[in-house]
């Protein structure tokens, strides 16, 4: 391998010197003959590139699929701004991303989407490569759902906890609900290489039927019929990964770019079969003997590299989407100024379009979008439909009469019935036939949408021989069953799909886009980016430490705080307990940053973008340093000053109790967001349970004094433990081991007597089962809290 590389290069610097010989005699010859130079200068550059196209044949497969030839690339250094040639045998990983990506994209793409599709589809198609098709298949699906109604529906307190209690109860509950019919017995054939728009009016079941055919339904919906892709059910495949589901609702880190998100998404998503199949293109080229353009075989290349921070399929998103100007810019909320709205549902629809999925399902990616904007997203994606032989729905509500003419197909639906399904050409014939036709002046995607309505149905009677009569929804459904397009659709679906002509790489079968451990280095970049935009909050908890800490030491000052008698320990039984609270007080902001971080992380875990146990074991191992700078600020803080023991050894076991006690804290408030998931009821149930652990801390009541039936909450507390661990630390060392003069208190030593009054632990391996006890609660919760994020839904 090295050898070829050497001999590429001789051989490249050999042609250099050459030409450069020759040119010098051409100079000295004269000037007279501009084109003959430049016809010398034309060969000798299609010489040097035959060279490096020799080279790169030469290398094995690994490596030619990271090289590629480039002659004449001008690129940008983003550090200096100095521009500079990438020539000969490029490194695809420096291609893929930065600025040298985006040179590469601007001279692919030239502001000419489909020219630049066609140049990748034409050399597919000249060594006979089939690009994978799914054809999508609804028959007799139906959605349905059991739900109050009525005042019952309301989501007042009464009836949430009525509803509550009768759903334990389990039969009850069914004869309060009625059961809603959302699709109803809809059948039709989504076809590839053709664009299909869904209308209907609100509340038709669109969001409803897109969920259905990607198997994001809810777990609640009754669901009948088959969906099938390229005849295969969704247990043979994941239909999460194989289509693309772009919501109606912009979920996303408010703190990240546009870039950032759609990067994230990205690797998430992974390269699928670009990497197979480039490889196989690789392999029949050099069969027949054929040589690419080496701008696509670079932009192919770069697309298939898989694991970066920064790809060149990201620049394209944002380019074809008019993000560019707006992709360094935060996505925001309602505290962090951002992107407009309409960027926003911009991004959302990038997030898709960044992986491999070869079948979209769009649900109103218009929202927010001006006219303009929302018929460029459309065309590409039309001409991305139409070159690349893709499988795209798009939900409109009101397409512009510009947008919906770039449809090849529409389905209507309304009130649960698919009207129509069939060719946009035929639409208006059908509804002639009902007796209903568009006005001149009319926009199509309007009249469609209100002629099934009881209301507006009437004005678009044109059978003036014939008296009006409402025509129903189910009738439009049944008329259209014997309708020529409805016809052909009902005999399309008679014949199975033939499984044989599936192509390999249409469905996918692996689960995630990445392996587990690329999973999680993905997760845990992105949790560094997210805790250094956040690094405030952060900096004023630790701010907020030391203000509490130069507080308690003015109030537990050393000089007052004398020792070694049984009397002396109440004050220093208050400072144990206060620095106590104050460690556990400063892991609640877990219960915030679980909270909001939920929103997304179902989307994202719902549309598999990663294993819901890596988010959950990157939130838990990145608060470890957190939780040690917090535990140390305190205890450096406080410790000598208020006047603890001063041994070295006491100091650092202080340490580790304060450390594992907010590792604890960490974790129960984690669990506890991601259980409860409101902030409200977090707050409220959240102060409701530290309550409870300080009730039965052993802090409010000792050990002695608390009642049999209620020892086992004791017992339960992961405050007992914790203070057990910082009083035996104290209470047992040198200085309080005085004689015992208390009689009342059978103990040795002073120290014992005081830990034996409170009810703790009196000898010094309590330390270490009180510490063996709060790392147990550790593990306890936050396990809880992976199986909360696994296994529980954002409803």
């Amino acid at each position: 391998m090295s050898g070829s590389r050497r001999s590429a290069s001789a051989a490249s610097w050999g042609s250099r010197r050459s030409g450069s010989i020759s040119h010098s005699l051409r100079q000295q010859a004269g000037a007279d003959d501009p084109f003959g130079r430049a016809a010398s200068r034309q060969g000798h550059e299609d010489d040097e590139e035959n060279l490096r196209w020799a080279a790169l044949e030469k290398l094995p497969t690994y490596d030619r699929m990271r090289r590629a030839v480039l002659s004449n690339h001008a690129g940008v250094d983003g550090a200096d701004g100095a521009a500079h040639e990438l020539q000969g045998l490029v490194d695809i990983n420096q291609l893929a991303s930065g600025e040298a990506g985006r040179a590469l994209l601007e001279r692919v793409f030239q502001d000419d989407s489909e020219r630049f599709l066609r140049r990748l589809r034409d050399r597919v198609d000249r060594v006979g490569i089939e690009l994978p098709a799914i054809e999508v298949r609804y028959q007799g699906l139906s959605v349905e759902v059991d739900a109050f109604v009525g005042s019952r529906a309301l989501p007042t307190l009464w009836n949430s906890a009525t509803n509550f209690l009768q759903g334990l109860v389990g039969r009850l509950a069914s004869s309060n609900k009625r059961t809603i019919n959302i699709l109803q017995n809809v059948n039709g054939i989504i076809k590839p290489s053709r664009m299909t728009l869904l209308l209907g009016p609100p509340s038709s079941g669109k969001s409803t039927f897109m969920r259905a055919l990607t198997g994001k339904l809810d777990k609640a919906l009754k669901v009948s019929g088959s969906i099938t892709y390229c005849g295969h059910t969704f247990e043979e495949f994941y239909p999460e990964r194989t289509s693309a589901y772009v919501s109606q609702y912009d979920l996303h880190n408010a703190e990240m770019t546009v870039r950032e998100t759609l990067d994230f998404s990205r690797r998430c998503l992974g390269v699928g079969a670009r990497y197979d199949m480039l490889a196989e293109l690789a392999v029949r080229e050099r069969e027949a003997g054929i040589k690419p353009d080496p701008e696509i075989d670079a932009y192919m290349k770069a697309t298939a590299v898989q694991g970066q921070e920064s790809n060149i399929v990201t620049d394209l998103t944002l380019k074809v989407l008019g993000l560019d100007i707006c992709a360094d810019m935060p996505i925001g909320d309602e505290m962090i100024r951002g992107v407009s709205g309409g960027q926003r549902k911009r991004v959302t629809t990038g997030e898709m379009l960044t992986g491999p999925a070869r079948a979209l399902f769009m649900d109103e990616i218009s929202t927010g979008l001006d006219s303009s904007s929302t018929f460029q997203i459309v065309k590409y994606i039309r001409q991305l439909v139409h070159v690349m032989n893709e499988t795209v729905m798009i939900s409109l509500l009101q397409p512009p009469p510009e947008t919906y003419n770039l449809f090849d197909d529409i389905i209507l639906l309304s009130e649960g019935y698919v009207v129509y399904h069939g060719p946009r050409e035929n639409i208006l014939e059908f509804f002639e036939s009902a007796g209903f036709r568009c006005p001149e002046r009319k926009g199509i995607a309007d009249f469609l949408q209100e002629v099934t309505s009881k209301k507006d149905q009437q004005q678009y009677w044109y059978l003036d021989q014939e008296q009006y009569r409402h025509v129903p929804v189910p009738e439009f459904a049944e008329r259209f069953k014997s309708f020529h397009v409805g016809q052909q659709m009902l005999k399309e679906l008679q014949i199975p799909f033939d499984k044989s002509k599936t192509h390999p790489a249409a469905l996918t079968t692996n689960k995630y886009g990445q392996s587990s451990w690329e999973s999680f280095k993905t997760v845990m970049s992105r949790e560094k980016l997210l805790m250094k935009r956040n690094s405030f909050i952060y900096i004023f908890k630790v701010a907020q430490l030391v203000i509490l800490g130069l507080i308690a030491m003015t109030v537990f000052l050393r000089t007052k705080m004398p020792h070694g008698q049984f009397s002396d320990s109440t004050k220093f039984f208050g400072a144990l307990t206060f620095s106590l609270m104050t460690v556990l007080f400063n892991g609640f902001a877990e219960l915030q940053f679980t909270i909001k971080m939920l929103p997304t992380f179902y989307k994202q875990r719902d549309f598999l973008f990663f294993p819901p146990w890596t988010i959950g074991l990157v939130n838990i191992i990145s608060k470890v340093p957190v939780s040690l700078v917090e535990s140390i600020v305190w205890v450096v803080l406080t410790y000598y000053v208020m006047g603890f023991a001063p041994a070295a050894g006491r100091f650092f076991r202080m340490l580790l109790a304060f450390f594992a006690t907010h590792q604890m804290a960490m974790g129960l408030f984690r669990f506890l967001g991601a259980v409860l998931k409101s902030m409200v009821v977090a707050n409220t149930l959240g102060m409701f349970v530290i309550l409870l652990i300080f009730l039965f801390g052993g802090i409010v009541i000792p050990r002695g004094d608390v009642r049999p039936w209620w020892i086992w909450a004791y017992w339960a507390s992961p405050m007992m433990y914790s203070q057990n661990a910082i009083s035996v630390n104290e209470f047992l060392s040198s200085r309080w081991a005085n004689p015992n003069n208390n009689t009342s208190i059978d103990a040795p030593t002073v120290g014992e007597a005081i830990l034996k009054a409170k009810g703790l632990f009196t000898r010094e391996s309590g330390f270490w089962v009180s510490i063996g006890a709060i790392v147990g609660f550790i593990i306890l919760f936050n396990i809880l809290y992976l199986l909360a994020l696994t296994y529980l839904s954002c409803e």
